[in-house]
């Protein structure tokens, strides 16, 4: 896990930087909009899936008032909600690394032409439905502000609250859980007075492959960037792992 942990960091440094893009927003506000519809509510008190939905557009800086108007618009206290539905895609990237690709889309076969050119041109290739989704499984997680924070604060706060393992970078602490308890651990941790950066639920690899040569590592990444570009994509798991010293060329790149 500590090259995926790694890849984590380097994801959420690049989301930071990217948390006021309009293309980030909408695809939070499609995912909040689908959460609404599917629980056919407005209220994320009521529904787990609505209520992560809207963490994750809070934690992403999205305005208040577009949060709720997309909870009514997805509940159907508001007209203009457009119908979207879920894909997954499989593939391979260079190095044999697995890639999952979570989509919502009002258009299947726009967006799976899209995903398919996406794989080409990084030098990877659509697989089958089943061909790698079985090397990821859900887990719930929280990363934290490493700054002033103990492991030991963290398992104190989390034991109660479903907390199974805790990961210690040098600036994000990331608190792991099953899926079904992210609120809750995030609650408890928030509550101890630990500053939460964000939490959700992604898909984690069994194991990892790693990637030892940058150029081989450029194109991994350079996929990623490709697919999350795409409008309707929402989320990309890969099952990968960067040694230090060739996160270090990339960054310094």
């Amino acid at each position: 896990m500590s090259g995926h942990s790694k890849w984590s960091t380097i994801k959420h440094k690049k989301a930071a930087k990217d948390a006021r893009r309009g293309k980030q927003w909408a695809k939070l506000i499609r995912q909040i909009e689908v959460a609404a519809r599917e629980a056919n509510t407005a209220d994320p008190d009521t529904s787990p899936s609505l209520a992560l939905a809207v963490q994750k557009a809070k934690d992403a800086e999205v305005p208040k008032d577009t949060i709720e108007k997309a909870c009514k618009r997805g509940g159907g206290e508001l007209d203009g909600a457009a119908s979207y539905e879920a894909a997954q895609y499989e593939g391979y990237a260079a190095g044999g690394v697995a890639v999952l690709v979570d989509c919502l889309t009002d258009n299947r076969n726009r967006t799976a032409s899209d995903i398919r050119n996406a794989f080409s041109k990084a030098g990877g290739n659509l697989a089958e439905p089943g061909a790698v989704a079985f090397l990821f499984s859900r887990r719930g997680q929280v990363l934290l502000d490493a700054q002033g924070v103990e492991e030991e604060d963290i398992m104190v706060a989390g034991l109660d609250a479903g907390l199974e393992d805790v990961e210690v970078d040098d600036e994000v602490i990331t608190a792991w859980c099953d899926a079904s308890d992210v609120g809750d651990l995030r609650s408890a941790l928030e509550d101890a007075g630990l500053t939460v950066r964000s939490s959700g639920s992604p898909m984690v690899p069994a194991s990892t492959v790693p990637l030892e040569q940058p150029k081989e590592a450029r194109k991994v990444l350079g996929l990623l960037d490709l697919l999350e570009d795409n409008d309707d994509v929402q989320d990309v798991w890969a099952n990968f792992d960067i040694p230090d010293e060739v996160v270090a060329e990339l960054e310094d790149a």
